[in-house]
């Protein structure tokens, strides 16, 4: 069960919380920070099921936490499974608030109490592996789910990644959270050209940071086509960076 699988969890649960406790949006915003990486059948799921928006950053834990931060719950879990829960300090006052008013029905304060213990059993600093695995204890006890009930919120797109050796790996820059390239000319157009090829299907790639190397992810509504359409991004990726 990969980062997407967990942080929609997550999501599933809080979200539930913080309608039954009667929070407003004003004052527990809820979003989940995502990178390019994370499979595209989540990022719908998320949108159009659940309702909370999404956000993608570049690659890396620093730019998922910070984004995360601008949140009153900022979700955030790469696909390999990194990642943690933020809480604002308007949201931990706020249900403080409400719990020491004792003016909620009964449902509300359950609510609110589990939200502050559940607050209190993440690990907010930069993420925990341990942490994270009784969070996704509590919660599919919490629901009386299995892992399979878990499982099948949503069914991952197939997905294919390769790396291709180049010589210079800064011929490729790229914009929009590394989802688009700007370097070198018509190397976009090309991806956008065979993504169209194909259902459900996206792609991009994205530099290495440390060896020249050009990672490509490849997404379809099968595996076969996934597969073609990752090694058809990579030719291009050889002929036109070289």
């Amino acid at each position: 069960m990969d980062g997407d699988k967990i942080a929609t969890l997550i999501a599933v649960y809080v979200g539930e919380l913080v309608l039954v406790a009667g929070l407003s949006q004003e004052k527990a915003s809820i979003g989940i920070v995502q990178t390019a990486y994370a499979n595209g059948s989540s990022t719908k799921f998320i949108e159009n099921v659940l309702k909370i928006p999404v956000f993608c950053v570049p690659t890396g834990v620093k730019h998922l936490h910070k984004k995360a931060q601008e949140l009153d719950i900022g979700v955030y879990f790469e696909a390999n499974g990194h990642g943690t829960v933020l809480f604002s300090d308007r949201l931990k006052e706020e249900i403080s608030s409400e719990l020491a008013k004792k003016k909620s029905s009964p449902e509300q304060l359950m609510a609110l109490k589990r939200l502050k213990t559940f607050i209190d059993l993440v690990n907010e600093t930069v993420g925990d592996a341990l942490a994270d695995l009784l969070i996704v204890e509590t919660i599919l006890i919490s629901k009386n789910w299995t892992v399979e009930d878990w499982d099948a919120l949503y069914t991952d797109l197939p997905y294919r990644q390769l790396k291709v050796s180049v010589k210079d790996r800064t011929v490729i820059t790229t914009t929009d959270a590394e989802r688009r390239c700007v370097t070198p000319a018509g190397l976009q157009d090309r991806i956008d050209a065979l993504v169209s090829k194909y259902n459900s299907a996206r792609a991009f790639v994205r530099p290495s940071g440390t060896e020249d190397i050009v990672r490509v992810l490849a997404e379809a509504d099968t595996a076969e086509a996934a597969d073609k359409l990752a090694n058809e991004v990579a030719d291009a990726v050889r002929e036109l960076v070289g």
